[in-house]
């Protein structure tokens, strides 16, 4: 019943393929604007996805498996017969547009691993092709299996309705379905078990109050907007019981980057006895990393802090503006997946999860 409920709540999309292009939400212009541009070539996704027109890990993924067959196509086009050669400097550009999320490197490389078939098929770009819809398909799949995951915990640990809290946004406009933080908070207002969403604002680029609270109203799902500043002060009331975020990359030990501010949210929640749950596609568990002190951490320009728009509201002050910060694991309750549940996440247990999907 609640799967049939959530198929029919991804109401969102952040991106679309058709007519040979990729189309994006430019989601800098939200809730103000809905406005849809469209894409065909790499270099101009890149730059998309680097100027935050898309974002969220895995929409991020998404976008890059596309801008991998359109650069396919342009290089077929002029240089026929090494036009393999010329699709390098392309992943290296893609790669380098959002360094910390690694859904990114894991989309490029699932694309990579395709350019063998694609050069000994007949219609390369249909190898290709397919290969971008796969993982746009496989984590539209993913978040659904990861709220029902998540719907469960909720379920289990009691308490009736209840009050969440959320940070930046991690709902359909990050992934290329229902969400993942949001969509465990989505799946469970739709079993009766939330009463409102708290939702932080995010500086500097209000993710939460633009996008977050946008998605929750469009849906009439109860919700509130606070300054970041306010979050101890809900948690010290008492009525909120989880905290549910998205991660843009996990290490093996467990440990979380995700959008700056969720750190100290993170303590925030062990003090007051708010449980804590991370919610990401595998795809986002980077096996290669020890732990969050590895994490390549994004520094963007100090104006997105001095500025608000085009107007300058800071002194003329040296600004520090990363964009994530790292939990460490010892502070994360729980973690979902589409392949399950890891309860106070370790290394051996995030091991076995990845030798399931293994298996």
């Amino acid at each position: 019943m609640i799967r049939g409920q959530m198929r029919t709540a991804e109401k969102i999309k952040a991106l679309e393929w058709r007519d040979n292009a990729l189309y994006l939400l430019d989601q800098r212009l939200l809730p103000q604007q809905e406005h849809w541009q469209r894409y065909t070539t790499a270099q101009q996704v890149a730059r998309a996805i680097s100027e935050m027109h898309v974002r969220g890990a895995p929409a991020i993924g998404v976008a890059a498996g596309f801008a991998v067959l359109l650069a396919a196509r342009q290089h077929l086009q002029q240089h026929a017969e090494n036009w393999l050669a010329y699709l390098e400097a392309d992943f290296k550009l893609l790669a380098e547009s959002r360094p910390t999320a690694v859904n990114l490197f894991w989309a490029l490389q699932r694309m990579r691993e395709c350019l063998p078939e694609a050069a000994q098929h007949e219609h390369p770009l249909k190898v290709l092709e397919a290969q971008a819809v796969a993982i746009l398909e496989e984590d539209r799949a993913a978040n659904l299996r990861a709220a029902e995951y998540g719907l469960q915990v909720i379920r289990q640990a009691g308490g009736g309705q209840q009050q969440l809290m959320t940070h930046c946004n991690a709902g359909a406009l990050a992934t290329a379905g229902f969400g993942t933080a949001l969509g465990v908070i989505r799946a469970a207002y739709l079993d009766g078990l939330v009463s409102k969403v708290h939702v932080n604002e995010t500086r500097p680029w209000l993710q939460g109050a633009r996008l977050t609270a946008w998605e929750l109203l469009g849906e009439g799902i109860p919700c509130s907007l606070n300054v970041d500043s306010s979050a101890g002060h809900l948690m010290a009331q008492g009525k909120i019981t989880w905290l549910i975020v998205g991660a843009d990359r996990i290490t093996a030990n467990g440990d979380v980057a995700n959008k700056i501010g969720t750190y100290q949210l993170a303590i925030l929640a062990r003090y007051h006895q708010v449980k804590v749950m991370v919610v990401a596609p595998s795809s986002t568990i980077d096996l290669q990393l020890e732990s969050g002190a590895e994490i390549p951490i994004e520094q963007r320009d100090s104006d997105e802090i001095l500025y608000v728009g085009k107007h300058r509201v800071a002194a003329q002050v040296a600004a520090y503006n990363p964009v994530f910060d790292v939990t460490p694991a010892h502070l994360i309750d729980v973690l979902v997946t589409e392949l399950g549940v890891v309860q106070e996440p370790t290394r051996d247990k995030i091991r076995a999860l990845m030798s399931d999907k293994s298996a």
